[in-house]
């Protein structure tokens, strides 16, 4: 792929990489990959397709996302007549996302810390979605019992879903059951849906609105690899 933008941010450098013959485009910070798309929008990568999947399961007409990336998964809500909201405390993803992921001007984007913009702010959405990383680590303040209470208290009474995003280097990774053992103790049922026997997987640990989710589809597939995403959502699991 051919670089295309880079920038110096203070979370590590950004690179923008197109590969020219097929349009897709790809965003890495601090050499680690963050989103992929084709020309359209689209993701290119299995996880981001099973959230949008999961959180239109629900109906989640308003969803807010903390990370941003490239911003695929709100392109692609939006599209889907979603509203979102992003926060990211990079404000160069949202310029970024826009300019070469089509990231629509109309999504709002808030270049700040997710659990702050929690704390300061009582609104209620249909879906919160954490998708932050600083590098391969999840950062701290997305990793604490108060932290998963607001989640919970930030969600519409009885119909919404929470969903974290966890990365897993194997099948020996306690990441993703720790993480669902902290949600465990604001919410009563905790769903896993992983690919036991991958390496460096993204795992979802989901609470809420949970107990009727199905195995995720491709309802948007990509202008590349679609056969490929299937196969992959074919993959999961769900693990209580």
């Amino acid at each position: 792929m051919t670089p295309i933008a880079r920038i110096a941010s203070e979370f590590g450098e950004i690179a923008i990489l197109r590969n020219e013959a097929t349009g897709v485009v790809r965003y890495d910070q601090a050499q680690v990959h963050q989103s992929e798309a084709d020309a359209d929008g689209v993701s290119l990568v299995a996880y981001i397709h099973a959230i949008y999947d999961l959180l239109l399961q629900v109906r989640c007409r308003e969803v807010l996302m903390i990370g941003c990336g490239g911003g695929t998964l709100a392109t692609m809500l939006h599209r889907a007549g979603v509203k979102v909201t992003i926060t990211d405390i990079d404000s160069w993803s949202f310029r970024l996302a826009r300019q070469y992921f089509q990231l629509p001007a109309d999504v709002a984007c808030h270049a700040v810390d997710g659990a702050a913009f929690l704390s300061a702010s009582g609104h209620r959405y249909d879906g919160i979605v954490l998708d932050a990383y600083a590098a391969n680590q999840l950062p701290p303040q997305f990793a604490t019992p108060e932290f998963i209470k607001m989640a919970r208290d930030r969600l519409g009474e009885g119909t919404g879903v929470f969903i974290a995003n966890i990365h897993l280097l194997d099948d020996n990774d306690p990441a993703a059951d720790r993480y669902g053992e902290l949600m465990s103790g604001v919410w009563p049922e905790i769903l896993l849906l992983d690919t036991p026997g991958e390496k460096n997987r993204n795992a979802l640990v989901m609470a809420g609105r949970v107990a009727g989710f199905v195995r995720p589809t491709l309802r948007i597939p990509p202008a590349i690899g679609a056969a490929e995403i299937t196969q992959e959502l074919d993959r999961l699991a769900f693990l209580r």
